[in-house]
């Protein structure tokens, strides 16, 4: 009893020690992570020391709207040449540049994604090609490759064109002279079903199907949940994110994708299941894209999981159709707001493929002012507005500045498409500049990326593009909404904020 007692008058103060112990502990450790990150700050200042850049603040970095950043960034290249450092908050940096001679040499190397911004897009689209580094990229990459070899591509115009003329159709039954039309969901699912036609075997309409909806939705809801993410010092830490109501959207959104990529998948296990159909796919002298993916699944389950193939999956669905939907509906809108050079490719559109009840592989290269019209569009308005690289090396440039390893290095593409100093009056639309005898630098337009991990369906999206804009402008003439002029925002797919609207008149 006397023991007992004697525990219970003394263990009050044994509590007060112990929380005196942890307080004591909990502060070292503050001050101990508040040096790491100011010796770390100190570091990155010194690191950019040869590069001039805007008054930050200590704390909050370069503030300004999200949606104001492309306009930021076009005061930046216009005052700081090559590059510019972009300080986010604290002591997280990247530099942007937007030089082709930087850009060249950048992606000349074999610098990773930089994994602390692309992790972000784990949850949604796995390790696929897009966050893959090293020689698991590699070797994904290499499997793949044949699933873009023209013998494949070219059966593709043909299901394209079907998809754009579905598309068409609804487009006739909606219109009306006194209203526009909102264009960029209308071709989100165009080249949803495409994509899905194309490359993954796909029976059946994606754009009569209501139930496709909500996948579109999902992949611009994700678009804008990873951009603000990466932005938001809060929303770092997966747990804090996860309680937010950003997070619990962008876990519902990551739902629905997933649902909608593993029915795709399981629909054609099913039909490999039939002896015929798997007999007709292994005699095919070249695979498709889920093809490639399931056999090397069902062959080597070990070096390439149900996860990897669900990551790729995922990824090329995203990439596949979203990328490829921004670039055509920006298309239309800058052929819509420069009707004579709209009319021009009409005229040899027209020359060309007479009604458009046809169009083949051979007849894409038979446009060449219309691929002008298509490539310039692409400079003013590149579906993937940046690109990120963590330096695994020091880097030194043409011009004798250097960066250490370890910097993350932001590509703007979109900045190097508006830069003054590549494109004179970069603002003006000049299908000129992509003239066949035009001369450029090799780095000064990268609607695809460039280098070893450029985009593996660009020679897809390109077909497309000009698949779309033949078959669009053959059956309407495109004028713009002069109250509703589109606004760039930058997302991981370049975005109008409101939209972009359309007046579409029927020509007879």
């Amino acid at each position: 009893m006397s023991v007992s007692a004697f525990s219970l008058t003394r263990f009050p103060g044994g509590i007060s020690g112990l929380l005196q112990v942890a307080f004591l502990l909990i502060l070292l450790l503050l001050l101990f992570k508040a040096a790491q990150l100011y010796l770390h700050r100190q570091w990155l200042l010194k690191a950019v020391q040869q590069f001039p850049h805007p008054p930050f603040h200590w704390l909050f970095g370069h503030k300004f709207p999200l949606d104001q950043e492309l306009q930021q960034l076009l005061k930046w290249v216009e005052k700081f040449p090559r590059a510019c450092p972009r300080w986010l908050w604290g002591s997280n940096l990247f530099v942007v540049i937007y030089d082709p001679d930087y850009m060249k040499v950048i992606m000349g190397r074999s610098d990773p994604k930089a994994l602390r911004t692309y992790k972000f897009l784990s949850p949604w689209i796995g390790y696929g090609l897009l966050l893959l580094n090293g020689q698991t990229w590699f070797q994904h990459r290499r499997m793949l490759t044949p699933a873009f070899h023209y013998d494949i591509l070219k059966p593709y115009v043909a299901i394209m064109a079907d998809s754009v003329r579905v598309m068409l159709d609804k487009w006739e039954k909606l219109i009306s002279q006194d209203s526009p039309l909102e264009v960029f969901q209308h071709v989100s699912l165009m080249t949803l079903d495409s994509i899905m036609k194309c490359a993954f075997s796909y029976q059946g309409n994606i754009q009569l199907d209501r139930k496709s909806y909500s996948y579109v939705q999902a992949i611009g809801d994700l678009n804008r949940l990873v951009f603000t993410r990466v932005r938001n010092v809060l929303h770092q830490n997966n747990t804090i994110y996860r309680l937010s109501s950003n997070g619990r959207l962008s876990d519902q959104a990551c739902q629905i994708a997933h649902k909608h990529t593993d029915q795709v998948i399981q629909q054609r296990k099913a039909q490999l299941k039939d002896e015929g159909e798997l007999e007709k796919a292994k005699g095919k002298r070249r695979l498709d894209f889920l093809d490639i993916l399931l056999f090397a699944n069902m062959e080597n389950g070990n070096s390439f999981s149900d996860k990897d193939l669900r990551a790729e999956v995922d990824t090329f669905m995203f990439e596949g159709h979203d990328t490829t939907a921004s670039g055509i509906s920006w298309i239309l809108y800058a052929l819509a707001a420069h009707p004579k050079h709209q009319q021009r490719c009409r005229e040899e559109v027209q020359s060309l493929l007479g009604n458009g009840a046809s169009i083949t592989w051979d007849q894409l290269d038979q446009m060449p002012y219309t691929t002008m019209c298509i490539k310039e569009a692409l400079r003013l308005y590149p579906p993937v507005p940046n690109v990120s690289r963590e330096l695994t090396k020091p880097v030194t440039f043409p011009d004798g500045r250097s960066l250490p390893k370890g910097i993350v290095v932001s590509l703007s593409i979109y900045g190097l498409h508006h830069n003054p100093k590549v494109w004179p009056s970069p603002e003006v639309f000049d299908p000129s500049r992509f003239a066949p005898d035009s001369t450029r630098h090799s780095h000064s337009f990268l609607p695809f990326s460039g280098g070893p991990r450029n985009c593996i369906g660009k020679q897809f999206a390109m077909n497309e593009l000009k698949v779309a804009v033949a078959l669009t402008l053959l059956r309407f003439e495109l004028l713009p909404d002069p109250t509703r002029i589109p606004f760039p925002v930058s997302r991981l797919v370049l975005r109008s904020k409101n939209g972009i609207h359309l007046y579409l008149r029927k020509l007879q």
